[in-house]
């Protein structure tokens, strides 16, 4: 592996790690700069699995310090996301992913409609949420968002934001938290999917990790800073990016070629 390569690793995951301890979306970068690479995609997907764990392993530590992380309602809603991550896994060769794209963009750009609509709720949170126990149908939520987070993480960011702020109450801010927890506990047991069926790049993964961390650490320390306002557009930026990208309107993945 030359210099550059290692540079470029390095570089991109600092954006990678900052874009998705605030929102989701960044995944798409390392995919594609792995791939560019040489690696083939379901290697690459694999691969991922590493920088994501330890940029979360950073962020958590982080909002746990800042005293922003609900651990008990964040290992609940972390239950039934593990389990479909498991099966999102397994499963990640088999679906059509020309079609399935073109969904989560779809649902994304829903997703700016409820932002824009309705921001007292992802500004302010509502505590009577908070304090109500996890529901069954908040369980199946987060399971259907384990299976895509195992099956391809890009975007899995949004998916979870949506499910923690509109369902369990929290603001934007809180709600991040509680998104780089469950990440980081489903996608160590999708990576060991991976590592069964041998399709992680240990040399990449690792590499790469060294920005993620970096970038989770920016993002996680400065976003109580900011505050939810500053995340909800950020997250709107990204989301609008990130699905023209799905919709082919525009190619990250050219950016690297």
């Amino acid at each position: 592996m030359s210099s550059l390569e290692v540079i470029a690793l390095i570089v991109s995951g600092v954006f990678v790690g900052f874009i998705n301890t605030l929102a989701g979306g960044g995944t798409i970068i390392s995919l594609s700069l792995f791939m560019f690479m040489g690696l083939p995609a379901d290697v690459a997907n694999g691969t991922n699995r590493i920088a994501v764990i330890l940029q979360n392993m950073t962020s958590v530590t982080t909002f746990r310090q800042q005293k922003l992380l609900d651990t008990r309602k964040a290992l609940w809603l972390s239950i039934p996301t593990v389990i479909g991550s498991i099966i999102g896994a397994q499963l990640s060769v088999q679906i059509d992913e020309a079609t399935f794209r073109r969904a989560i963009a779809v649902v994304m750009l829903m997703m700016v409609f409820f932002i824009l609509t309705k921001p007292a709720k992802w500004l302010k949170g509502q505590e009577a949420l908070q304090l109500k126990k996890v529901s069954p149908l908040q369980m199946l939520i987060f399971f259907a968002i384990g299976i895509y987070g195992g099956f391809v993480q890009v975007g899995v960011g949004y998916f979870l934001l949506a499910g923690i702020v509109l369902g369990a109450g929290y603001d934007l801010v809180k709600a991040n938290a509680i998104k780089v927890f469950i990440v980081l506990l489903y996608t160590i047991f999708a990576l060991v999917v991976f590592i069964v069926n041998d399709k992680v790049n240990w040399q990449f993964g690792l590499i790469h990790a060294i920005g993620n961390i970096m970038g989770a650490y920016i993002a996680s320390r400065y976003a109580v800073n900011w505050g939810a306002n500053f995340i909800r557009w950020f997250i709107i930026v990204i989301i609008f990016i990130t699905s023209a990208d799905l919709f082919g309107i525009i190619d990250i993945r050219g950016m690297f070629s």
